[in-house]
């Protein structure tokens, strides 16, 4: 008893720990990614796009018309009918946008970053305790197998991928969660000597989960239960292969009853098209896949991953050459390293191939599993080549350099966004002035910035607009331009002649550019 709570405590130290690291990293969080912003659209609002709206463009509105897309009004507090119906008509199934939404209930009114960053800590809280368990059953024949598995599970959750994940504001902390405890239970399937229904129930709950969060759950759920399928009937296990096959089977009918338009979404909608026609642009996967190696290298080992490799092989070869063994894996923990391993490996793949960009976000959910495995072998190695002592202190020195690496190598967290900080406050600020938007509808892209929009107290969006002195006089007249204005430009537009046809028509003699963005610039014209 005395050391199960000494177990506890030193859990909910470590978890302390990573949630305060999580907090001061979300407070560096200055913007929001255009995916972001559809988080909370779609978690609140009458409908997919804000540019829908009739009165949208080629109209003066205020700040609040843009933070009504970002935020719960008071009279849609308990209205949870757009969760279900934006993800409809969007690409995405629909249960992240209801935690997010319930979070979003917290602050009725108005846009903020915490609603999504605290509910990733919150669900973070669990992966990490869900990975501590998953690693006392992969490291349980060690000495001192329970502070290994606890620091082991606490640096899978503060490595820069999981910082990222955790400041993202998307269902990808939640679909990390749901294959860390689809990867238990089948843990405990494996320990189980006979059929126990009420596993089976809980393996069925996280099938169901899984699919109604991300239909890349589906991508690991495939190789495990290809993995138990064969386990099954080597051991000729039929009757249990039928019961757990049924699970699967019904926990996937389930899902389709409450969200029927997965299947448009995956074999019809545009993203599910562009995913397998990914599959047939032969030339884009390898590089593809290898922008992914680096982005592995960077987030998850912080740019030391063939430093770790290299000094792996060396130890391999040393064994050879001395000619020492491995230490022999007990059954269980080659299965369990089967099903950790094999499925992330598959999920790495078809991630990378099928997702429109070669970003993080895309495979982030396994990368934990990656960080925990490499590391799992780094220490199987040495503990064949030393003792435990020579050991620890090498794997000390391993968790030290990962920890410093980002402050060595001025590594940041996916969509920081830090850069943006200063912009934020000045239109905020003292720049929040009348602000035009020349926006080529073509190029598109308003929701990357809707979060300063929702922070100008008058803005215009001008839709593919014949940008003419006489165009521009009527769309600032009876405004207050006597400090100047603000106007964006969005991509494949001439921006130098039309600032200055903006400067001219507005007797203003200069201009300044503020910022690049991610697809249009700012400028400041007085």
């Amino acid at each position: 008893m005395k050391s199960k709570k000494k177990e506890v405590a030193l859990i909910i130290i470590f978890l302390i720990i990573q949630s305060i690291m999580y907090v001061l990293v979300g407070m560096n969080k200055s913007y929001i990614h255009i995916d972001e912003a559809y988080s909370y659209g779609l978690s609140n609002y009458n409908r997919v796009e804000i540019e829908d709206n009739a009165d949208f463009f080629n109209n003066w509105h205020n700040k609040e018309y843009y933070e009504d897309y970002l935020s719960v009004q008071k009279k849609e507090a308990g209205n949870f009918a757009p969760v279900y119906e934006n993800q409809k008509n969007d690409v995405h199934p629909p249960l992240y946008y209801v935690f997010l939404r319930i979070a979003m209930e917290f602050t009725i009114g108005h846009f903020s970053k915490w609603t999504g960053i605290t509910l990733n800590i919150i669900i973070y809280a669990f992966i990490t305790v869900f990975m501590y368990v998953i690693l006392k059953k992969l490291l349980q024949n060690e000495d001192n197998f329970k502070i290994k598995s606890m620091i082991l599970a606490f640096m899978s959750s503060i490595i820069l991928a999981s910082l990222s994940n955790v400041i993202y504001i998307r269902m990808y902390a939640l679909l990390t969660l749901e294959i860390l405890i689809t990867i238990l239970l089948h843990i405990k399937l494996l320990e189980s000597e006979k059929i126990n229904f009420k596993l089976l129930l809980g393996i069925g709950l996280a099938v169901l989960t899984g699919i109604l969060t991300h239909y890349y759950y589906l991508l690991y759920l495939v190789i495990v239960y290809f993995i138990f399928f064969i386990k099954l009937i080597k051991e000729k296990k039929l009757k249990e292969l039928g019961y757990y096959t049924a699970t699967i089977i019904i926990s996937g009918i389930l899902s389709l009853i409450i969200f029927p338009y997965s299947i448009e979404h995956i074999f019809f909608g545009y993203r599910g098209q562009g995913a397998l026609s990914n599959f047939s642009n032969i030339k884009e996967i390898l590089p593809g896949i290898k922008e992914q190696i680096r982005n592995l290298n960077y987030y998850v080992f912080h740019k030391l991953m063939y430093v770790i490799l290299g000094i792996m092989l060396a130890v391999f070869v040393y064994n050879k050459i001395r000619k020492k063994s491995m230490c022999k894996l007990s059954k269980m923990e080659k299965e369990i390293l089967m099903i950790i391993i094999l499925p992330s490996l598959f999920f790495f793949f078809v991630s990378t191939i099928a997702s429109p960009w070669k970003v993080l976000r895309y495979f982030v959910p396994i990368c934990g599993l990656v960080f925990v495995f490499v590391i799992y072998w780094f220490y199987r190695l040495l503990r064949t080549a030393f003792n435990e002592k020579i050991t620890n202190i090498v794997m000390c020195i391993l968790f030290c350099g990962i920890l410093v690496a980002p402050f060595t190598f001025k590594l940041e967290p996916e969509l920081l966004y830090k850069d943006n900080k200063e912009l934020v406050q000045e239109l905020e600020g003292e720049l929040n002035l009348p602000t035009i938007y020349l926006y080529n509808s073509q190029n598109g892209g308003f929701l990357n910035d809707i979060l300063l929009f929702s922070k100008i107290d008058e803005s215009y969006i001008a839709k593919d607009m014949e940008c003419t002195e006489e165009n521009i006089q009527g769309i600032v007249k009876d405004k207050d331009i006597t400090k100047g204005i603000i106007l964006f430009i969005n991509d494949e537009q001439d921006k130098e002649t039309l600032t200055e046809t903006v400067k001219e028509a507005l007797d203003f003699t200069n201009y300044e550019h503020l910022q690049r963005l991610f697809n249009c610039d700012v400028y400041y014209i007085y």
